[in-house]
């Protein structure tokens, strides 16, 4: 359990830093910036492959390719947690900022929690978890709002609708990934990273080709050396590292309580934003945040 939720917080630390990305290299469209970070993972996740398929034996070697089930498995479920559910989350934040996003993204624990919880679990066992965690976010989003200028924002509205809809984009994900790699488990969770990768790479590609700007057009932009770093951190490090951080988690705690951890994100993602605005939360928010750690803390409690 120890080292689940380890796996769990290190990928909501990893999380945290999409919502600051389009913020990082500014104009560039939701499109490239989704599908450059997708294409980065997928070029990684093949070339982990190749490497991997090199050095191991000819035993092992067919192990490390998914057969045409696990590819469409994988394929659909990239969709869900990886392109379509940021593509939804940076026009969210393109509308109505880095932080009202985030915040709608941090309901993720207490959907996951009511929806994956174990049979074998009363529900008083959770109460502790999800009504400090609710607490958290009903303090975070009083502390927040005044901060937010809805009339200055024409389409914050548009936003929050966008954000909503990546949250039910990676729900559903979540859910079904844990579902999937609870039932094959002689799959590393290396080698699922890997191909959700590649799948989350061709989605990149594809959204690329439909809507993206083209390559001698974006390579004068300025800024572009920015954006290309931007994209290969958050392809790499917030998509493939977090995933196996996030299977590791997902086989070890069950989508119940590694759900709990993705508050992780959300108080990751308004610690970089708070951070790049040169903005620190005020003492309500430190509160909201000391709420969401408790609520992870009953909840690992619960499952023990």
């Amino acid at each position: 359990m120890g080292a689940g939720v380890a796996a769990g917080l290190a990928a909501g630390a990893l999380w945290g830093t999409t919502f600051v990305a389009p913020l990082v290299a500014p104009g560039f469209s939701s499109v490239d910036y989704t599908a450059g970070r997708f294409m980065a993972c997928g070029l990684f996740a093949l070339a982990w492959l190749l490497w991997q398929t090199w050095r191991s034996s000819p035993a092992l070697r067919r192990s490390l390719w998914p057969t045409a089930s696990q590819a469409r498995t994988a394929l659909g479920l990239s969709v869900l947690g990886y392109t379509g559910y940021y593509l939804l989350l940076v026009y969210g934040i393109a509308d109505a900022g880095a932080a009202v996003p985030a915040l709608i993204i941090g309901t993720l624990p207490l959907w996951m929690m009511l929806l994956g919880k174990p049979q074998q679990m009363r529900w008083s066992a959770l109460a502790g978890g999800l009504v400090l965690t609710a607490a958290g976010m009903s303090m975070m989003l009083w502390a927040t709002a005044d901060q937010i200028q809805i009339g200055a924002q024409g389409h914050f509205w548009r936003g929050v609708l966008l954000a909503t809809a990546a949250m039910l984009s990676w729900l559903a994900f979540g859910l079904l990934n844990a579902r999937w790699l609870k039932t094959h488990t002689r799959v590393r969770s290396t080698a699922w990273a890997n191909w959700l990768g590649l799948a989350a790479g061709l989605g990149g590609l594809g959204l690329w080709l439909g809507g993206g700007t083209p390559a001698s057009e974006l390579a004068l932009r300025p800024g572009f050396g920015l954006f290309l770093l931007v994209c290969t951190f958050t392809g790499i490090g917030s998509a493939w590292v977090a995933a196996v951080l996030w299977n590791v988690a997902s086989r070890r705690l069950g989508p119940s309580l590694a759900g709990q951890l993705v508050v992780s994100e959300t108080v990751f993602a308004l610690l970089y934003a708070f951070a790049w605005s040169g903005n620190w939360p005020m003492a309500a928010q430190w509160l909201a945040a000391v709420l969401f750690v408790a609520g992870i803390l009953a909840s690992i409690r619960a499952h023990r």
